[in-house]
This record gives structure tokens, C-alpha cells and sequence, in this order.
């Protein structure tokens, strides 16, 4: 046995880096035999996403892939490799090939690592079963259309006048602030009372209560990275299992007592009478309708309905606004002419309220100006990955095989220069204005709230909020920068964060 072990260990120095060199050649022999057999081979990108995925994975983890994508696009065109069988697009007619109601695309398996593995099924967002996802949407479909939503419009109000009460604040001490932060606490206490008729009351604190916001923005960067090497977020969710659940936990803890406080407070009898009013808030409307159909609406969907609501309300919100904001304050000539717009209907019709979401859809700067801001600044940022289906499909004049990968990335959609124009990646809200047929052509690339039977179940909450939102703080607050020179810090963690908009906010001075 001793002489055993010795030969062993004789043996192990210089196998071992053979063994290790045979792999590696073994690897390549491999990547050379598939290279040769690619029939898109000769599509452009960085050399190493042509093995591996690590080179993706790396680029994600910088929390900058949205500029990186738009540059890899201005140097090589319409198609660009981002990863093994994974290619990027920027063609204005893809997006009806891929993300079409009709599509058979389906979503990539990027998005596994969204979801929770112990979830017995899966919510709006991580479902990849194109049919059940269908049946979930068309089950409330309805309460997230816009007539329903306009009548919870004060529910809105109240919290922009929360907000403006705290901006005032702030004008009269003089302390800076960060402006996207405190949209984030706006836009979770307005979905809150919107979904649950009760604030989580950032808005009162000015803090991070429970650690909410933290815990969601972790969660977010998990996800945007695992969803790389989503072979391993199974094991990767029972590692975290065994660790403090924070503010995530807090969040549920809040959504489901609030439900059970429903549940106690609306008797199944009442609920079963279908005395629906508007004005009902999103958990009276879903506990209605699982008292009316709980085999088809049950419980479960109770609960995966109001979480979708709370857990992706926020960031899409308050990551669009900021972005408006931000481009406004950087364009002053915009903000008056902006005013003058505002300033006229106020006028028009003598009162000082709020505008309201009909007359702020009516004022075709406000609206040009907010659609500018939002092409600018995409929430998303990251490629909305599908799955070519079987058959194959031509892509930007390019035929691919079934079970590639392809994606479009709003940061590039948006910056586009054949469709937007030389100036794309400058903010110009008269580009909307120019002609009708412009803004058409425009308009079919525009991917904020993402396309087709895909596009965000909530886009109406948002632009809800920021129609609102907008109006009221440019006719009452004047913003700049805490730091003109500094750049705009972000980060990309799916939805591309705005880091340092610090700034300072004074009453308006020119009325």
C-alpha cells in the first residue's frame, strides 16, 4: 500500500499538467469542430462570446451592458454575437418577427433565474409556457387597462402631493437629495395604495423601511447575472435559502397580512355579489374574482397578482422618471418652453390643481417630452431574450436556426440612428412633432415597456404615475444638479439604475 501511495505521488506532478493540457486540447478540438459546423459563424462580435458565456456574463456584471451592446451595434450592424447561439439585433422589423402576439418565440432561459424554484407556478413575468402565460394575462388583463386605472387616480395624487410636500421641503432647508430615490419611494407607495389601498410610507420616513428597496435591488442584480449561467440558480437559491431574507421578507410579510386583512374584512358573500365599484383597489378586485371563480382564479394568483404588482411597480417607474427629469435638467430651454405649455391650460382653466391624467394626455409637448425622456433612458437594459421556434426564422435578412437565442435590447432599439436620426443620442423632444408619419415610423421602435402579448402587464401604472408626476413638479420646482460636471453615474441590473442624481430643488422663481 505505501509503495502504492509513493507511485501515486510520483505520478501526480507530471499528469496532472498533462491530464489538465489534454482537457484544454480535448476543448478546443471541440469549439473547432463546432465553429467549422455553425452555418452563423461568420456573424461579428467579441471573440470569446463565440465559446463561452463568460464573456457575457463579465460584460453583465460591469453593470454597464446597455452601452457596450449600443457600441458593439455601431461597429458591426444589424446583428452582433453576444454568447454561444445568442446573437443581439437592432432591426426596426424584427420586432414584429419576434415579439408579435402571433409569435412562436418564447422567452429565453435567461429569465429561470427570476423565478422562485420552490414557486409552484410561475408568475407573469418568469413564465416561459406561451399558453399559460396567456391564460394568466387574459385573467386580469382587464383591471391593468386604462379606464380601469383612471379611476384610481387620486390614489396617484396622493402620493404626488406627498412628494411635492417633501420637495418643498427640501427647497426651503436647501439640502441636496437624490431625485431617483425618492421617485422610488414615491412610485412603491403609490402602487401600494393602488394594490393594497395602504402605503408602505417611504414617503413619510424618507427611508428605506424594512430594507425593502435594498433587498429588491440585490435581488435584481442576482437575477441579471445568474440568469447568464441559469444552469445554476437552483443551487444558488438553496445556498441563499440558508441566509437572512431582509427586506424581501418584509415586503411579503406587508403584501400578506394585507391580504388577510382583506380577506377578513370583504366576507365571501359580499364579494360574491359583484358590487364592483371603480374605485376598488386591486386585492377587492382579485379577491372578487376568486370568489366568483376560485377554480379558475385561485388563491395562489391572489397572492402572485399583488407580489408582481409591489415587486415590479417601482423600479420601472422610478428609473422613467428620473431619466425624464435628468434630461429636462440638462435642457433648460426645454423646461420653459415645457412651462409654457403647462402654464396655458392652467390658466385656461383658472384653477391651480394638479393637472389631471386627461389633461396632461392632451398637451402634445408634455407628452413629446416624456416619450423623448423615455428614449433616452429605457428602464430595461439588458436584451429581452427569445427562443427561435422550430423551423427556424430570417431575421434582419439572416436565416436562424431554431433554439438560437436572439434579443433586442431597448438602450439599442432606441438608439437607432436610421430610425431617430443622426442626433439619436441626443434628447429632443421636437423629433416627435415633426409629422405624423414620422412619429409612426418612430413609434414602431420604440421598446420601453418591451412589445407584443410581452409588453409590461403595468405600462398603464407607469405612465399613469408619470403624466402626474411630470407636469406638477416642472410647474412648481426648479432642479439642478448637485454637480453639473460630474457624469451620470448607472448601474444595469436589468433595469439600468441611476446612481448619482443628486440635486438641489428651489421653489420656481420665474412666475
Amino acid at each position: 500500500m505505501a509503495q502504492f501511495q509513493s507511485l501515486v505521488a510520483k505520478a501526480i506532478p507530471t499528469s496532472l499538467p498533462l491530464f489538465i493540457a489534454g482537457l484544454f486540447g480535448l476543448w478546443l478540438l471541440v469549439q473547432l469542430f463546432c465553429y467549422l459546423r455553425d452555418p452563423l459563424r461568420d456573424i461579428p462580435g467579441p471573440f470569446w462570446a463565440r465559446f463561452t458565456r463568460l464573456w457575457y456574463l463579465r460584460e453583465v456584471a460591469n453593470g454597464h451592458f446597455e452601452k457596450t451592446n449600443v457600441a458593439l451595434h455601431r461597429k458591426h450592424g444589424a446583428i452582433v454575437r453576444i454568447a454561444p447561439h445568442y446573437y443581439s439585433i437592432d432591426d426596426p422589423d424584427a420586432i414584429k418577427t419576434i415579439y408579435s402576439h402571433g409569435s412562436k418565440f418564447v422567452k429565453g432561459k435567461w429569465y429561470i433565474a427570476s423565478a422562485n424554484p420552490s414557486n409552484k407556478a410561475p408568475d407573469l413575468f418568469t413564465d416561459l409556457n406561451p399558453e399559460s402565460h396567456a391564460l394568466q394575462r387574459r385573467n386580469v388583463a382587464s383591471l391593468y387597462s386604462m379606464t380601469s386605472l383612471v379611476a384610481m387616480e387620486p390614489n396617484a395624487v396622493e402620493c404626488a402631493q406627498l412628494l411635492a410636500k417633501k420637495f418643498t421641503d427640501f427647497a426651503v432647508k436647501g439640502t441636496p437629495f437624490n431625485l431617483q430615490v425618492w421617485f422610488q419611494y414615491f412610485a412603491f407607495d403609490t402602487i401600494a395604495l393602488i394594490t393594497l389601498s395602504k402605503r408602505f410610507g417611504f414617503l413619510d420616513t424618507g427611508a428605506d423601511n424594512g430594507g425593502m428597496i435594498a433587498a429588491l435591488h440585490s435581488y435584481l442584480q442576482y437575477l441579471s447575472k445568474v440568469g447568464v449561467i441559469h444552469e445554476w440558480h437552483r443551487t444558488f437559491m438553496w445556498i441563499l435559502s440558508f441566509l437572512p431574507a431582509g427586506g424581501m421578507r418584509y415586503m411579503g410579510s406587508f403584501m400578506v397580512q394585507q391580504v388577510q386583512e382583506g380577506q377578513r374584512q370583504k366576507t365571501k358573500s359580499d364579494l360574491e355579489k359583484d358590487e364592483s365599484k371603480p374605485t376598488d383597489d386591486f386585492l377587492t378586485k382579485l379577491l372578487r374574482m376568486h370568489a366568483l371563480q376560485p377554480d379558475k382564479f385561485p388563491m395562489d394568483a391572489v397572492f402572485s397578482t399583488c407580489g408582481t404588482n409591489i415587486g415590479a411597480g417601482s423600479d420601472t417607474t422610478s428609473v422613467s422618471l428620473a431619466g425624464i427629469m435628468y434630461c429636462l435638467m440638462k435642457h433648460p430651454a426645454t423646461v420653459r418652453k415645457l412651462r409654457q405649455e403647462i402654464d396655458q391650460v392652467i390658466a385656461e382653466r383658472g384653477s391651480d390643481e394638479m393637472l389631471t391624467f386627461q389633461e396632461a394626455q392632451k398637451l402634445p409637448y408634455l407628452q413629446a417630452c416624456i416619450k423623448e425622456g423615455l428614449r433616452c433612458h429605457p428602464a430595461t437594459g439588458l436584451p429581452m431574450v427569445r427562443v427561435v421556434p422550430g423551423g427556424g426564422a430570417t431575421i434582419a435578412g439572416r436565416y436562424f436556426p431554431s433554439k438560437t437565442e436572439v434579443g433586442v435590447n431597448s438602450w439599442v432599439a432606441h438608439a437607432n440612428q436610421s430610425v431617430f436620426g443622426k442626433d439619436a443620442d441626443d434628447f429632443r423632444p421636437e423629433r416627435w412633432l415633426e409629422s405624423a408619419e414620422r412619429a409612426s415610423e418612430m413609434n414602431r421602435y420604440i421598446m420601453t415597456f418591451g412589445a407584443g402579448s410581452r409588453t409590461c402587464i403595468g405600462k398603464n401604472i407607469s405612465l399613469l404615475e408619470i403624466s402626474i408626476v411630470i407636469p406638477e413638479l416642472v410647474r412648481r420646482f426648479d432642479f439642478t444638479l448637485a454637480d453639473s460636471r460630474r457624469p451620470l453615474e448607472t448601474e444595469n441590473v436589468w433595469f439600468v439604475k441611476q446612481k448619482n442624481l443628486d440635486c438641489y430643488v428651489s421653489l420656481r422663481q420665474d412666475k
